[in-house]
């Protein structure tokens, strides 16, 4: 009778362990693909981007857009990618013999996910900053982009030609979290910080809402909200009356691990195999892909 009782409980005990392993801890289900581990990119170009940033990328519902490119499927979703930044990625991943998979992740932790090993490159419209260059490891830009304003239509802010006409005016200013643009909010002299925002769009919505003035931004972003936004107005700023030491922010490069110097290296082989050092060859594609977007972003 008690070897009888020792053998269930022993067999309980083997149910319980298995019952546990069989859960784990990420919360994926049964079917669902889990992350790859790092450095499994051999023949994939892993990405991560917003899919959130247009006209840099952007989420949309199909693959096909009004001129015939082809969106990207985002990984683990049913959803596809495109804009500026995987028009790019489409191109050196080509050119490298690699297939492209694009991981979406918000802002705030597109480098605590490289670093994790979620995905291996970030093509994200991200400026190449001095603090970000002690953690990363970058190539040349693949985009040279202006700063502007963003303003609301009909305010009396939408006629400032330079930042000394927003000096004094206690206009509410704002941009978006973890980007080189908020320190330039303190140049404006007298401004009134009305809080930054995780998404652009956010910061758009601020302006046609009141709740923000002034909103700092690239010239590419701004003129994509304003196809699908008749509030907003856009102002760049005269170069004799404009923000100093943004200068990091106009160069947008690709970023890898900083360790991960063979792929960087490998990515700007690349580039430069495609010559996408060209400007005017990236104004032309920039210029593309802002009438590629659905209405929605």
């Amino acid at each position: 009778m008690k070897m009888k009782k020792l053998l269930a409980m022993a067999l309980v005990g083997v149910m319980t362990v298995s019952s546990l392993a069989g859960c784990g801890s990420s919360g994926k289900t049964a079917g669902t693909q889990s992350a790859k581990p790092e450095g499994d990119s051999g023949h994939v170009l892993r990405v991560g981007m917003e899919c959130a940033y247009a006209p840099f990328n952007w989420t949309q519902d199909t693959d096909t857009t009004p001129d015939g490119s082809k969106a990207v499927p985002i990984y683990d979703s049913n959803y596809y990618a495109y804009g500026y930044d995987v028009a790019v990625a489409q191109k050196l991943a080509d050119e490298m013999g690699m297939e492209l998979e694009i991981h979406k992740v918000e802002w705030s932790s597109i480098g605590i996910s490289l670093d994790a090993g979620d995905y291996d490159v970030i093509i994200a419209g991200m400026g190449r900053t001095a603090e970000r260059e002690a953690s990363y490891a970058f190539t040349d830009p693949y985009y040279y982009r202006d700063n502007c304003i963003v303003v609301k239509k009909g305010s009396k802010y939408e006629n400032v030609k330079g930042l000394s006409d927003l000096a004094g005016t206690g206009c509410k200013v704002t941009t978006q979290l973890g980007t080189g643009w908020i320190p330039l909010l303190d140049q404006i002299e007298g401004a009134e910080q009305s809080g930054n925002y995780e998404t652009t769009s956010e910061c758009f919505m601020a302006i046609s809402n009141g709740v923000a003035d002034v909103c700092v931004v690239d010239l590419p972003t701004a003129q994509s909200a304003a196809l699908t936004n008749d509030d907003l107005a856009i102002i760049t700023l005269d170069e004799n009356d404009t923000f100093t030491g943004d200068d990091e922010m106009v160069n947008v490069c690709i970023a890898t691990r900083k360790d991960d110097t063979e792929l960087r290296d490998k990515v700007q082989k690349a580039m430069d195999a495609i010559g996408w050092n060209d400007k005017a060859k990236m104004d032309e594609l920039m210029s593309t892909v802002l009438t590629q977007q659905p209405a929605a972003n």
